[in-house]
């Protein structure tokens, strides 16, 4: 069965698959098929976003779809940037440096203790007959004062995992890869796809 990711990531595309291949299901990206679809995330929660993805995509090709949604939570921050962590600071902030910067001058004076912050991640998988799976996974840290580590992209410099010792911007993408919110949402997945497979 094919199955259209609502990215044009590559990378996302690698991870994905490399879960539904075992559901005898080929995992294509909606740019494969020829698509080109912005879809305009209004929703108010990263479920609603992803579904929102999924949909799109699933009623333009009338194939199952996939997507994803993430995002930086920042307790003190009452949960901020959240579901607009890719345009945090619009429209001053442009890029994920001014974003980062942006993030820690909102938290200037905030002791390291209650810079509790947590990164989320909300995939959905949708089917033309109705059914739907939403798997969320998430990863715990910590926000530092200043970027540390030159791997990663986003909020990854300044965001340190105290399982791991350090930012995700030091660990490495295959170690990043192992314990990320993307990796857990997955493994949640793949739990309720073996679940619909009984």
């Amino acid at each position: 069965m094919k199955v259209v990711l609502a990215s044009q990531n590559r990378h996302k595309l690698a991870e994905i698959q490399a879960i539904l291949a075992q559901y005898d299901m080929e995992l294509v990206l909606q740019s494969d098929l020829g698509l080109q679809i912005d879809v305009d995330e209004t929703g108010e929660s990263f479920e609603e976003n992803s579904e929102l993805k999924a949909r799109a995509v699933m009623e333009a090709t009338g194939l199952p779809a996939v997507a994803d949604d993430s995002g930086l939570c920042v307790d003190v921050l009452g949960g901020a940037p959240g579901i607009y962590s890719a345009r945090y600071g619009a429209p001053d902030c442009v890029t994920d440096r001014d974003r980062l910067n942006h993030l820690l001058n909102n938290l200037r004076g905030v002791r390291s203790e209650e810079r509790t912050a947590r990164f989320v991640c909300v995939i959905t998988l949708v089917w033309p007959d109705g059914r739907k799976l939403v798997a969320r996974g998430s990863c715990e840290g910590l926000i530092t004062f200043e970027p540390r580590g030159e791997d990663g992209f986003g909020y990854d410099p300044v965001f340190y995992v105290p399982s791991q010792g350090c930012t995700f911007a030091q660990m490495g993408a295959d170690r990043k890869n192992a314990i990320s919110h993307r990796a857990n949402a997955l493994h949640r997945l793949e739990a309720l796809l073996d679940q619909e497979n009984e």
